[in-house]
């Protein structure tokens, strides 16, 4: 039987530390208002995860918790600010920073909420106006 690959991260001080485990669910580029702003940049590269796959391995004491909504807990390190992760408690996933984990290759698959972006991207993604279906949103595919 093969081991899962475990990748290393942490933020930006490095008193907190994770580890996520296999691959992730998908990877992208979210455009939403609310990513912008929480992240100060126009878009935010993201790697979802299950939630068993995410295990935090240092400073769990040190991580700041905020739920501007029921779809997203933002999480990040109380003593330098670093952004760690967003769970998703309403799609059943943890979105970890793909900046938080610089040793998985990040492989972005799609644009989400692309209908609110700031910076259009032509890298040749599918760029969805909202979010999947299957996350409740349109399912509608932006011509870029």
């Amino acid at each position: 039987m093969s081991q899962q690959p475990e990748t290393q991260g942490h933020c930006f001080c490095g008193a907190v530390e994770i580890r996520v485990i296999g691959e992730p669910v998908a990877m992208g580029y979210c455009h939403c208002t609310s990513c912008r702003e929480w992240s100060a940049a126009p878009v935010n590269a993201f790697t979802l995860w299950v939630p068993s796959t995410v295990k935090v391995t240092r400073g769990a004491e040190r991580l700041g918790r905020y739920q501007k909504t029921e779809r997203s807990i933002r999480r990040w390190c109380t003593q330098c600010g670093g952004h760690v992760l967003t769970e998703h408690p309403l799609w059943g996933v943890v979105d970890v920073y793909a900046a938080t984990i610089p040793g998985l290759p990040f492989k972005p698959g799609v644009h989400v909420n692309y209908a609110e972006s700031a910076l259009r991207m032509h890298d040749g993604l599918p760029k969805q106006k909202d979010y999947p279906a299957d996350m409740g949103g349109s399912g509608t595919l932006i011509a870029a």
